[in-house]
């Protein structure tokens, strides 16, 4: 592959540590105050559930976040935190990759109708795909120093 300044797999370890960076930055700007104590972000998306068109997405839901919305919460903000800082130090990348992705595409498909999101969460998950089928774990990450995921 033939890259400018930088190899390839140094590029994609570039765009894995700016996918972190992103998702550390979502988790520094919630109130998470707001979050755990009075459950701002489960009630929004318990809201948004609620009216949404697909009843899967309804009942899914219902079944899984709403009987429990503190423990939720918790999942909720501390992944963004697992996720950010896996990612920046490449450290058990692939699980982390395939992790974001899966929360991009849940947080996608609650927001469907919510465009002022969606961009965000469609190139989060592009970034996501290409840094796990690249393997962006190759350089420059605690995986590669461990000879892990090789």
């Amino acid at each position: 592959m033939d890259a400018i300044w930088l190899d390839g797999a140094e590029w994609l370890a570039i765009l894995r540590i700016g996918l972190g960076l992103w998702w550390l930055e979502s988790w520094r700007h919630k109130d998470k105050r707001g979050w755990f104590e009075r459950g701002t972000g489960i009630a929004w998306a318990a809201d948004v559930a609620s009216k949404h068109r697909w009843s899967a997405v309804r009942t899914g839901f219902e079944t899984v976040v709403a009987p429990r919305p503190r423990a939720m919460a918790y999942v909720v903000v501390y992944a963004e935190l697992a996720l950010g800082l896996g990612l920046v130090a490449g450290f058990l990348t692939p699980v982390a990759l395939a992790g974001g992705l899966l929360l991009n595409v849940l947080y996608f498909t609650l927001m469907i109708h919510d465009w002022a999101e969606q961009g965000q969460n469609a190139m989060m998950a592009l970034a996501s795909a290409v840094a796990l089928f690249a393997m962006a774990w190759q350089t420059w990450s605690v995986d590669s120093a461990l000879g892990l995921f090789r």
